[in-house]
């Protein structure tokens, strides 16, 4: 199966390498994304919105054949809901990895801080605790030096979405930071960023304790996650 490996803010394509061998091995063909913007540190950003993101895994998913599933880190989660919604009769399974899907109206996140156009990986002392697990300082210092800020409309711009049909698409969310069953109890208490979720119709779970990272921290066990995951055909 064609497998679209959709990275987070500060990531480009390059970020999934240590995932694709699992993916391989279990017979799936990976097409890791670099998203506009996303090129070079040097790239220009200032016209870039969260829909040219969409957009760009969209016409990914117009030139492969069959159904392929789309696969989101973290931000990247927006975009692959996105790209559902666009194409729900084309993609065959979502795997969001330590995120959801992101509701209409919503943004991905609206506290970052931005230097202009710009979405700079912030300092580690912006994160909790749970996001940096297992993310040594070794991983840091790679993580930092491969990081190309984000374009900051990226992460505020409102999700847009117009078809229901995107709630068929079978869903995985594989939880990191946090089990699973805590993202179940909080979905049933009516938690709002999860309201999304909670009108998918076949959502699946599956445990990889580990920090918000995964790629990074224990890829070999994302990759076999992913594959886990999706439909027992090529």
């Amino acid at each position: 199966m064609d497998v679209i490996l959709i990275p987070g803010l500060w990531l480009d394509g390059a970020s999934w390498d240590a995932v694709l061998p699992a993916l391989r091995d279990a017979g799936h063909r990976p097409h890791p994304v670099t998203l506009p913007g996303m090129e070079s540190r040097s790239a220009d950003r200032s016209a870039i919105g969260l829909r040219d993101h969409v957009d760009a895994v969209v016409a990914l998913i117009d030139s492969l054949d069959g159904s392929p599933a789309v696969v989101g880190h973290s931000g990247g989660g927006a975009v692959a809901h996105a790209a559902v919604d666009a194409r729900p009769g084309r993609v065959s399974h979502a795997v969001y990895v330590d995120c959801w899907p992101v509701g209409d109206g919503d943004a991905i996140n609206t506290g970052l801080p931005a230097d202009g156009a710009d979405l700079p990986l912030p300092d580690w002392s912006f994160f909790d605790d749970e996001d940096l697990v297992d993310l040594d300082d070794e991983l840091r210092a790679r993580f930092r030096a491969r990081a190309v800020p984000s374009p900051a409309r990226v992460a505020s711009d409102p999700q847009r979405l117009t078809d229901e049909r995107r709630l068929d698409v079978p869903v995985t969310i594989v939880a990191c930071e946090f089990p699973s069953g805590s993202l179940r109890e909080w979905m049933a208490a009516g938690e709002p960023r999860l309201r999304e979720l909670s009108r998918i119709r076949q959502v699946a779970y599956t445990d990889l304790p580990t920090g918000h990272w995964p790629q990074f921290t224990r890829p070999a066990e994302l990759g076999r996650a992913i594959a886990g995951a999706l439909p027992d055909w090529s």
